[in-house]
């Protein structure tokens, strides 16, 4: 049973990250998630987000797959050992193997050490090529009351604000949003120009609109910097030509109302941002549609989503989740 959200609580001092990460080097990624931490525990802050893929920034590329962790491991330990010595909420997803298949889990840790999870709901694009859907609702019953986790894309779906909506006091989030590719030459620059100011328009407004829609404050923590992926042409085909691009969207504090508390954008680099936030189900501002994704994705973009999880599901079965299995199998005999 989630704690009743009916009354706001007291406000609390949150913070979310902005994280520039490596590719597979989950230890030198965990070095820097911790000083930010710390620093932002310095500011005040003892409700703390996090990214998506805080382990690994996860392109089209096998040393993604080397980020992959059992259950029990060093992020959840570094989680766990910031939770306590702070004496804060730290929250944030990493690749995670278990029965036999891989999910991205978000882990929200308490003071205590308690840690709850969540397996994102449905993987976006080439991200299928590393994990498969998770099946949890995404609510916690914490010392905070209800908190909610949410990643990434689950930020633009109507399904997710249909499983916390009134359930929750604030949002936990996190996201690994990238944009069109900036070396497939001049024409095509052009050609996706516009539909890559809507992408960024709408990674940077996502957090909002799901505040208005879910009537509870939201923490978003996003990734950083430029990197290069491979597209996927086709199921079965090998090769994925480089596809250069970077991180778009805010790291985000907002109000229940959808107010931007704090921000900072992903070209401002690594960082974090502070603000004050007072947990507590409201009336939401604005109804939820009637439909699968809360904006109006183009068409465009909609295929691209579609095509490129068509394309990287294949991959997952036949190569993805042996490759991650295998490296948490890695992880797991480093701690024995």
């Amino acid at each position: 049973m989630v704690t009743d959200t009916s009354a706001p609580a007291a406000p609390i001092r949150a913070a979310a990250v902005q994280l520039e990460a490596e590719v597979g080097d989950v230890a030198t990624n965990l070095a820097r998630i911790e000083r930010l931490v710390d620093d932002a525990a310095a500011a005040g802050a003892r409700l703390i987000a996090v990214p998506e893929f805080c382990t690994s920034r996860l392109p089209f590329d096998v040393r993604a797959h080397d980020a992959t962790l059992p259950p029990d491991n060093i992020a959840l330990d570094c989680f766990q050992r910031l939770a306590a010595r702070h004496h804060c909420w730290i929250g944030g997803s990493m690749l995670i193997a278990e029965n036999g298949a891989i999910a991205n889990r978000y882990h929200l840790v308490e003071p205590d050490g308690t840690v709850h999870r969540h397996d994102k709901d449905l993987p976006t694009m080439w991200e299928n090529a590393f994990y498969g859907p998770g099946h949890d609702d995404g609510v916690f019953d914490t010392a905070l009351g209800g908190v909610g986790a949410a990643v990434c894309w689950e930020l633009i779906r109507t399904q997710t604000v249909r499983r916390m909506r009134g359930r929750v006091g604030l949002a936990m989030t996190g996201t690994h949003w990238w944009t069109m590719p900036s070396n497939w030459g001049t024409a095509v620059a052009r050609g996706l120009a516009a539909i890559g100011q809507y992408n960024r328009y709408l990674s940077e407004n996502a957090p909002a609109e799901f505040a208005r829609r879910l009537g509870a404050p939201v923490l978003q923590a996003s990734h950083c910097g430029r990197f290069r992926t491979g597209f996927l042409l086709m199921p079965g085909l090998d090769r994925a030509p480089p596809y250069d691009t970077e991180f778009v969207g805010c790291t985000q504090i907002v109000d229940a109302e959808g107010r931007v508390l704090a921000q900072r954008r992903t070209e401002e680099g690594p960082g974090f941002v502070v603000a004050d936030v007072t947990p507590g189900a409201r009336e939401p501002v604005q109804p939820l549609e009637d439909r699968f994704w809360i904006p109006e994705l183009p068409l465009f973009l909609r295929a691209y989503w579609h095509h490129q999880n068509l394309c990287a599901r294949r991959y997952y079965r036949s190569r993805g989740r042996a490759a991650g299995l295998a490296a948490a199998e890695r992880h797991a005999a480093d701690r024995r």
